[in-house]
């Protein structure tokens, strides 16, 4: 039998091009997707792609394959989508990403009814919410769009990563250079999505810090910050009382914050409605 996400990796291959996209799409690393593909042509018993350093192309047996694979998916979809109409009316399971503000998800909560029972949220890392969502744990997610191609998308808004420090902090009015940091110690934000290039932005620019505080939680980041333990890396909407957000030179990344769902009717729930007014 051939597992659903064996025929998800094939097609996302062939829609983004190259293995390194396809796996990002997915998100997965690409040695997963590579191994996944091997075990597909190992359960077929033939090749399904020519790889060069470039580009891959289908093979006889590939080109067979898409249209069915395509089917299936197809199928699999439909019965996505009439389960989640058997339950449109009812609760949503609403995925959060760990790194969404506290106070987002506050108002939104605050805007439901008293003693509503329509939400259950579940609060998660990046890949646990799209495994969730994949395996119809949930039924949508508020996270970064990456453009997977398994799920529908609404797009909320866009935000900077931005340095956060102590709002007296003398680089506190102004852009900052990664090198002004040298001497400054920093607060890991553990479950940040940018953790490894911000560390690679400093390492590059012989910044090494002292990290006198390690977490996985915003609420604690901000409050050591506004304390004067330290700065950190972070989304625009990190900031709050005591914490100034400044552009870090030479550090260009956003993030495309939305909602996502396998099944793209979900996009239009009222309560999802509700929370795209709540977020940012």
């Amino acid at each position: 039998m051939i597992d659903r996400y064996l025929l998800r990796y094939f097609l996302a291959v062939i829609d983004q091009g190259n293995f390194s996209r396809a796996a990002a799409a997915c998100n997965v690393s690409q040695p997963t997707l590579s191994a996944g593909i091997a075990k597909l042509e190992a359960s077929l018993g033939r090749p399904l792609f020519t790889r060069t350093n470039r580009r891959v192309a289908l093979t006889e047996a590939g080109a067979r394959l898409v249209a069915r694979a395509r089917r299936i998916e197809a199928e699999f979809a439909q019965a996505e989508r009439e389960a989640s109409a058997a339950r449109i009316a009812g609760r949503l399971r609403l995925g959060v990403l760990t790194s969404m503000p506290t106070r987002w998800i506050a108002d939104f909560v605050a805007a439901l009814p008293r003693d509503s029972d329509e939400v259950e949220l579940v609060e998660g890392r990046e890949r646990e919410l799209v495994d969730r969502l994949a395996r119809g744990r949930i039924d949508a997610a508020l996270t970064i769009l990456r453009g997977n191609p398994r799920f529908a998308a609404r797009p909320i808004l866009s935000e900077p990563y931005l340095l956060a420090l102590p709002a007296a902090h003398p680089l506190a009015a102004r852009e900052v250079l990664a090198e002004e940091l040298v001497d400054e110690p920093m607060i890991v934000r553990r479950h940040c999505e940018l953790l490894g290039e911000t560390s690679r932005h400093f390492t590059a620019r012989g910044v090494r810090p002292f990290f006198p505080a390690r977490t996985t939680s915003d609420d604690h980041a901000r409050a050591l910050i506004a304390a004067g333990l330290g700065v950190t890396v972070a989304p625009e909407s990190f900031g709050g009382e005591g914490v100034a957000m400044r552009p870090l030179a030479e550090f260009d990344h956003v993030r495309e914050v939305g909602v996502i769902a396998a099944d793209a009717t979900l996009l239009a729930h009222p309560l999802v409605e509700r929370l795209a007014d709540n977020v940012g």
